[in-house]
């Protein structure tokens, strides 16, 4: 029988060039096109107008004392100058560190230090999230330092505050500024940074984490992105006449790979319907912007088609896109496109630590091909299924799969231990999936070896949940794991046992983690339990705990 191994084909080439190389070439092969839009800020730029921003800050940040190596964290939602940032920091080789937006200061003061953030670009504010309030908790300091030179006790690396928005804050620097700066600089500098950059530097940190200990920050270089990129870009036949509706968030690799490199590498238009998704903003942005493509999870596409309005606006432009970030019910795919006028929309598959896609289907796959499956392999990428014992599975036989290849990142930063425990001698990488791959190279996810829940395209890691819940006086034990759930794919349960003689309601556990943990983790299930379910050898059995929710739950659709 046929071994689960796959190779894929040639083309496109990878490339050997720098971000900041693929941006320039784009300028002037498309100067006037339009390269941004983002639809809140009413922001149109073409591509030479991007360009002059993002320059201007890539100086300015240089005169800050930025520059090749140095880590610059972005805590910001959807907005043009995370783009800006993105940009300028690839072309002074400061790596980027991807910060979600919705962490809380006990997650924000880990990941500074974890990777010795030296500069970060911060947004003011959104909805319940008050950046600027949140980093004068974490950082006095701010209030009385200069604004270049911050010395804070808990981000002893942190130098350098930038701010979005027109507000004066003590401690900080306005990204205006930076930008006005800038302008006043020679270019001469900056091409002289730029020469000196190899695309085989890390660039980018985005946070992933497994089922044990704190986040790790995945490295990835140029070459990583930018090829996936461009090979994401190749499956979706993307021209300078696309125009994509990046609903998803940047500071993820779907939003910054997917969807602001893959507009780089063609000349593609990048279209922000709002800083955060709103299925209303997505149906204006695809209609009055004739989005031609669009990204989402599972949600996104759902909420969009089930919004009360959804008959008033055209979609007719759109054509393609890509699902991705959580299962794919097939049913939503066909709904997809039939409701939504994406004939050729596809599911992709990876992970952060590969850049992320490593399967894809094609525009041109029959609509069962790409509704049931997650493609096929892609270019210049190499996948195989291996059973309990490391040996490859025949076609058909489930196992975990394994990807190697351009698209694998450097390494965990600062962690050679998870990274040699994560990417074996031969340059494997464990991806804690589990898929069957049949004989003509089409891939179905099954399930998961790591404990991991998806909450709504949010990787959600239950032991980050634990940890922090290990943190209140009155919790002795705790177990957090996933449960389904209609709306979000999965939803958050925690059994917790409390020490002896000690009281917990739900609410005030949900009290004790609000702004202090991304709200997506609060966990929505909370039992107090005397014990948990073991296996003989006094192994905690999640699936047992998983079970009985699900029982005592009932059908996702009634919850």
């Amino acid at each position: 029988m046929k071994s689960s191994y796959v190779k894929g084909g040639d083309s496109p080439s990878l490339l050997e060039r720098t971000i900041g190389q693929a941006f320039d070439l784009t300028v002037q092969k498309w100067p006037q096109r339009e390269a941004l839009v983002s639809c809140q800020e009413n922001i149109h730029w073409t591509w030479t107008e991007l360009a002059q921003r993002v320059n201007d800050f890539a100086k300015g940040l240089l005169e800050l004392g930025i520059g090749p190596g140095d880590r610059t964290g972005i805590w910001a939602t959807n907005k043009a100058d995370w783009t800006v940032a993105q940009i300028a920091t690839s072309k002074i080789g400061s790596i980027l560190v991807n910060i979600n937006p919705a962490y809380r200061p006990h997650e924000l003061e880990y990941v500074l230090n974890k990777v010795g953030v030296k500069c970060l670009v911060t947004g003011s504010s959104f909805k319940s999230s008050n950046y600027t309030s949140m980093l004068q908790e974490l950082l006095p300091e701010l209030n009385t330092c200069m604004p270049r030179d911050l010395r804070a006790e808990k981000a002893p690396d942190l130098r350098l505050v930038i701010r979005l928005g027109s507000e004066i804050t003590p401690g900080m620097v306005n990204f205006n500024t930076v930008v006005g700066s800038g302008k006043q600089l020679s270019d001469d500098l900056l091409v002289e940074v730029e020469n000196g950059l190899n695309c085989y530097d890390p660039i980018n940190i985005q946070f992933t984490s497994g089922t044990t200990g704190s986040p790790k920050g995945a490295t990835l270089t140029h070459y990583n992105v930018l090829n996936n990129s461009n090979i994401i870009a190749s499956n979706l036949n993307f021209t300078e006449e696309d125009r994509i509706c990046v609903s998803v968030p940047l500071y993820h690799c779907f939003g910054m790979v997917a969807g602001n490199l893959a507009a780089i590498n063609r000349g593609a238009t990048m279209v922000y319907p709002a800083e955060v998704f709103d299925p209303e903003t997505v149906l204006q942005a695809i209609d009055y912007q004739k989005c031609t493509a669009m990204y989402g999870v599972p949600t996104m596409f759902l909420a969009a088609i089930e919004h009360p309005d959804f008959p008033k606006y055209d979609m007719n432009t759109l054509r393609t896109g890509i699902m991705a970030g959580a299962p794919c019910p097939r049913e939503l795919m066909r709904k997809a496109v039939s409701e939504m006028h994406l004939p050729q929309v596809t599911i992709g598959y990876g992970m952060t630590e590969t850049s992320p896609i490593s399967f894809q289907g094609h525009t041109y796959d029959s609509l069962e091909e790409r509704v049931g499956t997650v493609g096929q392999v892609c270019p210049h990428t190499e996948t195989k299924i291996i059973d309990a014992d490391g040996n490859t599975a025949p076609c058909g036989v489930q196992g975990e799969i394994l990807t190697r290849g351009y698209l694998v990142m450097k390494g965990y930063w600062n962690d050679e231990e998870k990274t040699k425990e994560t990417i074996n001698e031969d340059g494997w990488i464990h991806t804690g999936d589990l898929g069957v791959l049949d004989e003509k190279g089409w891939l179905k996810i099954t399930g998961r070896l790591k404990d991991m829940v998806i909450r709504g395209g949010e990787n959600v890691y239950p032991r980050e949940i634990e940890e922090y819940l290990y943190t209140h006086p009155n919790i002795s034990e705790v177990q957090v794991f996933g449960v389904p759930d209609e709306k979000f794919g999965e939803e958050i349960a925690a059994w917790i046992r409390l020490h002896e003689g000690e009281a917990l309601t739900e609410d005030d556990v949900r009290a004790f983690c609000k702004g202090e943990i991304a709200y997506y983790k609060i966990p929505r299930y909370i039992r107090f339990v005397e014990d948990f379910p073991m296996t003989v050898t006094g192994k905690i059995q999640k699936f047992e705990m998983r079970k009985v929710m699900v029982e005592e739950l009932g059908d996702p659709a009634s919850v």
